[in-house]
């Protein structure tokens, strides 16, 4: 184990190594108008077509920065413009930006240990072969838990009673043989964090992160004032997260329950490709960051969902995972250019964050797909990322895509 712990951290450090050797020589430079406009275009078509109602993007490489709203926040009870300091539910990335960082920071400061078992702090999370989990398996998805929770089966109305009925969930599979992606590990994920620091997930979280990098828009039950800057889902209030179990559970959950802007977004992107640190503040430690956002996950990994197809995986970040629905593209939100080692992630509601730290290049796009209720327009919003993602790596002068030192071999989505 000691052998390949030290491989693991000798392959880190080449890899990032590699990485930012071919940032520092990175110009600034602007970025290329016409792929902008491509983009402006793209996006209005998805409007034209009924695919969105609304969104807002941001692009930024190497400090330089394009950002804009489209069409409408939202049309009921009366129209309203789509502005930048629009506030999303941006769903299952709450799982990297909240609950991935704050596992991280937990780590650091000694709270618990990558492979420890949930138990050892959950101890009431046991039986069905529960003992076996660790918290890196649910980092990476590998722990056997299902998607989500059946409220039906065993309501809930506290984030508690949820990690209870999770406490006797049985599992798909053994863990660590396997890759499923579980909201469930990610909810579990948030119960251990209140556990061992004492304190409420969503409040540990805007202390700690969002707050320190002065992402002011970054909430968890949006109220007051920055109501009137949501974007609806299809919660049934403004304002209310859009998962079920989520809301279910008191509106704070670890894998879905925040909503923030693209501009704060864009302020988490910057703190990461600059290893942890923003306008002199740190928030992680550069070696954290490296180990957070590099593959994790075993050699051999599948995913059970699409015919045991390779997965790697970095702790909370997708890098390369192929998707259950046909033809199994793999991570669509990397698009065709951004070679292979970026991470991201995408959630349920529509929205996108990439980061490739080769171009030091970040997408955000956010938006309103909920047209109205009788369509379900998420596949093609996802086939949209990966049409946004390819302008914006194609918006980046001066970077050969193509020849990347340090990027993972491996297919790209076209």
């Amino acid at each position: 184990m000691k052998h390949l712990l030290r491989l693991l951290a000798l392959t880190l450090t080449a890899f990032w190594g590699a990485v930012h050797a071919v940032a520092e020589e990175l110009p600034k430079t602007e970025l290329r108008i016409e792929k902008l406009n491509e983009l402006d275009a793209t996006i209005g078509q998805a409007m034209r077509d009924s695919m969105l109602l609304g969104a807002a993007l941001w692009v930024e490489s190497r400090g330089v920065s394009y950002h804009k709203a489209y069409g409408q926040r939202t049309l009921q009870p009366v129209a309203e413009v789509m502005t930048e300091d629009t506030l999303f539910d941006v769903a299952s990335i709450t799982k990297v930006m909240a609950g991935a960082s704050a596992a991280m920071l937990c780590i650091e400061r000694g709270f618990f240990k990558l492979d420890d078992p949930v138990s050892q702090h959950l101890p009431e999370f046991s039986g069905e072969g529960c003992e076996k989990i660790t918290l890196r398996h649910l980092l990476l998805h590998t722990s056997g838990l299902p998607i989500n929770l059946n409220p039906k089966t065993q309501p809930f109305t506290t984030h508690d009673e949820a990690v209870s009925q999770i406490c006797g969930t049985k599992l798909l599979f053994e863990p660590g043989s396997q890759f499923a992606y579980s909201s469930v590990g990610a909810m579990l994920l948030g119960g251990v964090i209140e556990r061992v620091t004492g304190r409420k997930f969503d409040e540990f979280c805007t202390t700690e992160i969002f707050r320190l990098l002065r992402m002011n828009d970054t909430v968890f039950r949006p109220g007051g004032e920055l109501l009137n800057r949501v974007a609806p889902s299809s919660a049934p209030e403004r304002g209310l997260v859009d998962d079920t179990v989520a809301r279910l559970a008191g509106g704070v959950a670890a894998h879905a329950s925040l909503f923030t802007t693209t501009a704060d977004m864009a302020r988490f992107a910057r703190m990461m490709l600059n290893l942890g640190e923003l306008d002199g503040v740190r928030v992680l430690k550069p070696e954290t960051v490296r180990l957070k956002t590099s593959v994790q996950s075993p050699a051999g990994l599948t995913s059970l969902d699409a015919k045991n197809r390779p997965v790697r995986r970095a702790l909370g970040w997708d890098i390369d995972t192929p998707y259950r629905t046909p033809p199994h593209d793999y991570s669509l939100s990397r698009g065709a250019l951004f070679s292979i080692g970026g991470y991201g992630h995408t959630g349920w509601t529509g929205q996108m964050l990439w980061i490739d730290p080769f171009s030091r290049t970040f997408v955000i796009f956010l938006c309103n797909r909920y047209v109205d209720s009788s369509t379900d327009t998420r596949p093609a919003v996802y086939q949209l990322h990966h049409r946004i993602s390819t302008l914006a790596a194609e918006a980046v002068p001066d970077f050969d895509f193509k020849n990347v030192p340090g990027a993972l071999p491996g297919r790209h989505v076209r």
